[in-house]
Parts: structure tokens; sequence; C-alpha cells
């Protein structure tokens, strides 16, 4: 009986994407465009799930119509390019609000990236679809192809030219931090291919009246992303939510417009949020304040007064941790790093890390000469932009923990963010004004979650206009602060949990991952089925 109401429902998808496959020329460009953009809103801030797994299922019924028609590999590339530009400029508009920000020197250029930043991140589905096009094959199989193929692509794309994994695949489940919970074994990236298979086995929907066993494949991977939610709801069910004795800490959000940060009218205004906040009454004692990214709007090394305000911070035993702005080198010679500061209760630096994974085109410029030569110059770091530092660090902290500092996207690399010595605790410092008043700064603070999730270790995060937060090992956020509020977040801190599996076994997981799917996908073409 429920077989018999089953058949009609499969007909109309069968329908529904004899359509979709037929797709030619500008439309089906525009419509792929389109799905990639409905996919994307998956993200955060409008975490439509559903979306993106629809998404990936109308590209595979594209990629279906591409094989059916004179030269796949290039009609596929097309449809992959198509449908990257319209997921990235979605997902990437927040992109352009950095350019308004010095308005004068880089609006100009605001045109250029709302096309070439999309569309050349969206090369990398191009050249995905292009494989799937040149290995396709009309089995139900060719799902497992596709997952395998753009999920590699992705990993690709998170460490070619120093790498970019914002976005990936499995952030789109951001909307349940159960389902989130599985990146401790999977990663993100083994999330990634999970997700692309389960939307990819939508589009297997469509031939389900004429092949049941295909159609069953959509019904098994949501059970199997069911369990997935099940384990990860019991794995917080039994969470610790043991903190560090000894250890409070204020996190401080001075909420100060990226436009006024360095404006000299402003300087000693900005510089008093910060000092105020820290020096606000606590209800128990403080024992560590946290500051933003580069939050003094000076230079800490030649401004004598404003170590004299640092020493009335900490007095009393009290830690002081910041970004800030560092250099050294002669005047004539001077260079720049966009640094981390530990000063402990004498207001003595007993700690400094440069940022070492700096962002293109904001902090430093490829291909300097040439692009300086057409009027370009980075966003940040002024006219000579910042040197890198030499890795992540593991800082040792008076009175709490070894801490390793993360200083904005840094923490977007997954398995990038500890070195040998395992921190108990991530200070995240960042700005994130620079990116807008919504979507940008919620992706970031996402990522930031998922990272203490595949790490097992608590993320204390200062973000200048928000949002800023305790993160525990579980990715469960004890307080925050949101976004355009000037206040701040006196917090416990949460213990470090045993290193996760991605910790012990780091890609394994996600390389076996491809390698099945990748094999399961392949095999029709190995027998003959094309």
């Amino acid at each position: 009986m429920k077989q018999a109401k089953l058949v009609p429902l499969l007909a109309w998808f069968d329908i529904m994407a004899a359509r979709v496959r037929g797709l030619r020329g500008w439309r089906r460009l525009m419509f792929a465009a389109c799905a990639g953009a409905a996919a994307a809103l998956a993200f955060p801030p409008f975490l439509l799930w559903p979306l993106l797994l629809a998404g990936y299922a109308l590209l595979v019924l594209l990629l279906d119509g591409a094989h059916e028609g004179a030269r796949p590999i290039r009609a596929s590339a097309a449809i992959g390019w198509a449908f990257g530009f319209g997921h990235f400029l979605v997902g990437f508009h927040w992109i352009g609000y950095a350019f308004l920000v010095d308005a004068a020197d880089h609006a100009w250029q605001l045109p250029f990236v709302a096309l070439l930043f999309p569309g050349g991140l969206a090369i990398f589905f191009a050249i995905a679809c292009g494989l799937c096009g040149w290995l396709w094959n009309a089995a139900h199989a060719r799902v497992f192809l596709f997952a395998a193929i753009v999920g590699g692509i992705e990993y690709v794309r998170g460490h070619i030219f120093t790498g970019f994994p914002w976005n990936l695949p499995g952030y789109g489940w951001g909307a349940s931090l159960g389902v989130m919970q599985s990146v401790a074994t999977f990663s993100i990236y083994g999330l990634s291919f999970l997700t692309l298979l389960f939307g990819a086995s939508l589009a297997l929907l469509a031939s389900g009246a004429k092949a049941p066993r295909a159609a069953m494949w959509p019904g098994v991977l949501a059970g199997f992303f069911i369990v997935l939610w099940a384990g990860g709801e019991t794995r917080l069910n039994f969470a610790t939510n043991d903190d560090v004795p000894g250890v409070r800490l204020r996190i401080v959000q001075p909420d100060t417009p990226q436009s006024e940060k360095y404006v000299d009218r402003y300087i000693v205004r900005n510089w008093r949020r910060l000092v105020d906040l820290s020096l606000l009454p606590a209800k128990q004692p403080i024992t560590h304040i946290l500051w933003p990214e580069a939050a003094p709007p000076l230079l800490l090394q030649r401004e004598p007064g404003a170590m004299e305000e640092i020493a009335s911070i900490v007095a009393g035993g009290r830690t002081l941790l910041t970004g800030a702005v560092r250099y050294d080198g002669q005047p004539s010679d001077r260079r720049f790093y966009n640094s981390f500061f530990v000063f402990d209760s004498h207001a003595r630096l007993v700690g400094t890390y440069d940022k070492f994974h700096l962002v293109p085109f904001g902090e430093y410029l490829p291909f300097e000469n040439v692009l300086h030569a057409l009027g370009i110059s980075q966003i940040a770091g002024g006219d000579t932009g910042f040197l890198s530092g030499d890795g992540p660090h593991t800082l040792n902290v008076p009175g709490a923990p070894p801490m390793g500092p993360l200083i904005c996207y840094e923490i977007i690399f997954p398995g990038r963010v500890t070195e040998a010595m395992r921190p108990q605790w991530f200070a995240a410092v960042t700005d994130d004004s620079w990116f807008g008043p919504a979507a940008g700064p919620a992706q970031h603070f996402l990522i930031a979650r998922t990272r203490a999730i595949e790490e097992g270790i608590p993320v204390a995060r200062s973000a200048n206009s928000g949002i800023s937060a305790m993160i525990d090992s579980f990715g469960r956020v004890r307080g925050r602060l949101d976004l355009n509020t000037r206040g701040i977040l006196d917090t416990n801190l949460p213990v470090a949990i045993a290193p996760t599996p991605y910790v012990l076994f780091g890609d394994v997981v996600p390389a076996i991952l491809f390698l099945v799917l990748f094999g399961i996908g392949l095999a029709p073409r190995m027998r003959g089925v094309t």
C-alpha cells in the first residue's frame, strides 16, 4: 500500500528531473547559478540546510543532462562554474564590506571583487564538475563519484594558494550542534564528503519509479545522518561542564567602527574604551583579560603612557592578553606584524606571537610589484603590509593553562591551529567589523565553534564588534556578546578534553572516505557502464 502511494510521487520527481536535465544553453547556466545561490543559504545567518542538499541534487541532474549531450566535459565544467559563481556570490557577499571601510582608496575595486572573487572560487567547482563529466556514468553510483570529486576539490580549495576553507559543505549543518559533533571524528572535510553524498543522493529519487533500489539511497543516508545527530546529542548529554579552577576571564568587546579606529581624533577615545571596559567592577575577581585583534589603536612599543595604563589594568595579579600591531627593525626599514601579546601582573611582556596565516589582499599583496603598478594595495597593514610569523605556537600564560593564540581567520584551517605541544585553550582574537553586519561574522563564529569540537579545546573569542564568546570543547556557547554590542563577558574557562579521534588520526578518516566514495563511484565505469 505504501509502495503504491510512493510510485506517483517518484514519477512526479522523474518529470521534474527530466525538465532539469533537458535545460540547455543560457537557461541551464542560469538555473545552475540559482541552485548554487540557494544552496549558500544553508550557511549562517540563514541556516536553511535543506537548500544545500537540494542544490547538490540539482547539480547532479544538470550533470546528467550534460552527460546526455555533446561535449559533456566542457558542458559539465560550465555548469560547475555557474553553480559555484552563484554559490560564492551569495555565500561571500560580505567580502565587499571590507572595501568600503576606506572607501576613498578601495571602493573603486568593489565591482571587480564582486565578479572576480566568486568567479575565481567558482573555478574549483568548474574543475570538479569537469572531472565528473569525464568520468560520469548513468548508474546510481554516480552520486558517490560526485561526492568524492567535489569533496576532494573542496579539500584542495582549503589548502592551495594558502587555502580558503570557508563555507565548506559540512558547515551547512550549523543549525544542528548534534550533527556537528561528528567533526570530532570525521573533521569538517569528512562531514563535507558525507553531506555531498546525502545531497547528491536526492537526485536518485527522480529515477525511483524505474529503479526502486536507487531510490532507497536517500533514505539510507537520511537514516545515517539521524544516527549522526543522535550520537552527537548523546555526546552532548554526557559532556563535561568542568572549568579550570582559579581562572576567571574577562572578554572585552569595544565595538569600535573600523573606519574610526585609527583616525587621530578618535584614538584617545578608542583607547579609553578598552581601558574602561577592562576596569569595570566584577562580581568575581578577574584573573585574565582578553582584548580583540589589533585592539590598541596605537603602537604599544612607543607609547609609555599606554604601558602605564596597562600596569593599572593588571595590578592585583591580573594578566592581559591582546592582539596588537608589532614592529621591529630600524625606522628606515621597519617591519610590521599582526601580533598577540601577553602581559603579566607587572605589565611585563612575557609572551609574543606573530600571525602566520595572513589574509591575501587583506594583510599582504600577492604579486606585489604587478598589482601596485595597477594601483591595487592590501586593505590593512598600511603601505607595507604585514610579515608572517613562523607557525602556530603554544604560549605559557601566568595563572592559566598553556594557550594557543589564533588571530582572525587563522581559526578557519582544520588541523593547522596547534603545534606539537597541545594547548589547553585557544585565545581567538579577531576584528570582524571588516566582514559586514551579519553573514561574515556569523559564519566566522560557526567556524570557531567547529574548531573547538574538532580539537576538543575551548575557545575564548574576543571580536571587536562581535561575536565574542566563550565556547567549550563541545562547541557549546557558555556566554556571548552579540554583534554591534559594546561590553564585557566575564566567564570561567572550560577544561579541554582528551584529544579527539581527528586530533589522533588527522586527515586519515577523510582520506578513507574519499577512496571509498571514489571506488564505488568508478566501479560502474570499470564494468563498462556509461
